[in-house]
């Protein structure tokens, strides 16, 4: 199978020629000259009964298959974060499953993994203060009691719960003393999650980074450095440059993050964003070419493997951006990770087959499909089993 089916918006079908991928070869030795961790996704059960509020039924195999798959390429797994469907599907039992599961793993490969540190085990959704500290003690404990580096994710309930900057600046003071080794922060936007809209205190983002700058200025042997998810290049920049010397900034920008990564070519300290993405988690054999790269000085190749990259990732996150993980799961099944298109909670529904055909024509254009026939037979066996079929086309 040669070509591909594609369809519209409008509905109009056309065909799009097949493109082999780049001839990319896995890294002999760790990746040098930025760190980086595909934030990965979980596989459910294809006959699991994973529909809306039902129990995460996971496919373990699948699921930490897919993590070995990162880390031969040389890039860390960030687990149990906003792409695993914390909040959206992922139950607290499933989610310390996970961690507990990809912590042994990740200790018999020899790989780099953080996990994420929340306060979404506790089903009230209003709480106070104290209790939001201790929410936040009990899941860190467990991480750390499995050998797991540590995100500390930011919390529906402080955003609730916190009434100033210095509560934000209290609690995130109380839960890293707590802390046994350092830990990334994590400033999720308000794309990500409408609840989180004004976290650390403010909804202007110079006035929020100077909260965050504080936590980290006072507890600096506590921070090891801080994933910024604003989608805002200018944002990151910024805070980037008003970092202690000890915290790296870590993207989690996937709309701009080819040159956040790249920085001003200089590599000096504060110059350039280390990455924390879901967006790599679609592309991981191409985000490890582009970093082997940066290592051999080539910055153009760089930019030849990583740039067509991010029409893509735009697209897997188009607004509303918090149901990327359809598409990270959809480009996961292209590549023949896992064996069904399908997402805990029937997250799989939560894009149109317009959406899924962009990321496709997408995904084939920046060489992101592993498998190109692969991903061809199933895509346009998906369109057919959905009425459209290869006798509407028009060749593109």
């Amino acid at each position: 199978m040669n070509e591909l089916i594609l369809v519209g918006a409008d509905g109009a079908v056309s065909t799009a020629p097949l493109k082999p991928g780049p001839e990319l070869t896995k890294p002999a030795a760790p990746l040098r000259s930025r760190v980086a961790y595909a934030a990965a996704h979980v596989v459910p059960k294809a006959w699991g009964e994973n529909v809306p509020g039902a129990p995460a039924d996971i496919d373990w195999e699948a699921t930490l298959a897919f993590r070995h798959h990162v880390w031969s390429w040389g890039l860390g797994v960030a687990d149990a974060m906003d792409t695993a469907q914390r909040n959206m599907g992922l139950d607290a039992a499933a989610t310390r499953e996970l961690i507990a599961r990809s912590a042994a793993e990740a200790k018999a490969a020899g790989g780099a993994l953080v996990v994420g540190v929340n306060t979404d085990h506790v089903d009230d959704e209003v709480i106070p203060l104290e209790k939001v500290v201790d929410a936040y003690v009990e899941q860190l404990a467990y991480a750390e009691d499995h050998g797991a580096g540590v995100v500390l994710m930011a919390s529906r309930h402080l955003a609730r719960a916190a009434e100033s900057a210095d509560d934000y600046r209290r609690v995130y003071g109380q839960v890293l003393e707590k802390a046994q080794t350092p830990v990334v922060l994590h400033w999720l936007g308000e794309a990500f999650d409408p609840v989180l809209r004004g976290y650390f205190g403010s909804g202007v983002p110079a006035e929020a980074a100077s909260v965050l700058i504080d936590v980290i200025e006072v507890h600096a042997d506590k921070v090891a450095g801080v994933k910024m998810s604003l989608l805002d290049a200018g944002a990151e920049i910024a805070v980037r440059a008003r970092l202690p010397k000890t915290a790296r900034m870590f993207t989690g920008d996937d709309y701009n993050y080819v040159r956040l990564i790249a920085g001003d070519g200089t590599d000096a300290p504060g110059s350039y964003s280390d990455a924390l993405l879901g967006a790599f988690a679609t592309i991981p054999q191409l985000a490890s070419g582009a970093i082997q790269a940066l290592d051999a000085g080539d910055r153009e190749a760089y930019q030849r493997l990583l740039g067509p990259t991010e029409a893509l990732s735009r697209q897997v996150f188009a607004a509303p951006t918090f149901y990327y993980k359809t598409g990270v799961a959809f480009l996961s099944w292209l590549n023949g990770h896992q064996p069904a298109f399908s997402l805990v909670g029937g997250l799989h529904a939560a894009r149109s087959l317009p959406h899924l055909s962009e990321i496709v024509r997408l995904a084939n254009d920046a060489g992101a499909l592993e498998r190109p026939e692969l991903a061809a037979q199933r895509w346009n066996a998906m369109l057919a089993l959905n009425g459209i079929g290869a006798k509407q086309a028009v060749l593109l």
